[in-house]
């Protein structure tokens, strides 16, 4: 999320849109892993991955938050091992 100051004692939290180069630079999977991730007919297919949402006729993106909460379970499941 993205935080924008509103006074000296409280903060607004914006979420923060990722689109697909900025999604491959944040978790380090390429464009053809990532549409693996969401396709429920690939072998690479993961249930958890966050769905894009639409902003345009053409244009996807990801929540931010979505990201981070995934990638944060990705870490803990590792942790669990």
């Amino acid at each position: 999320m993205t935080r924008r100051q509103v006074t000296n004692t409280e903060a607004v939290f914006y979420p923060r849109i990722l689109r697909l180069k900025q999604l491959i630079d944040r978790i380090g999977l390429g464009r053809s892993t990532i549409y693996d991730r969401m396709d429920t007919q690939s072998p690479r297919y993961d249930a958890t991955f966050p769905k894009p949402i639409k902003l345009g006729a053409a244009a996807i993106g990801w929540i931010d938050s979505e990201i981070t909460t995934w990638l944060e379970q990705r870490m803990s499941a590792k942790e669990a091992r």
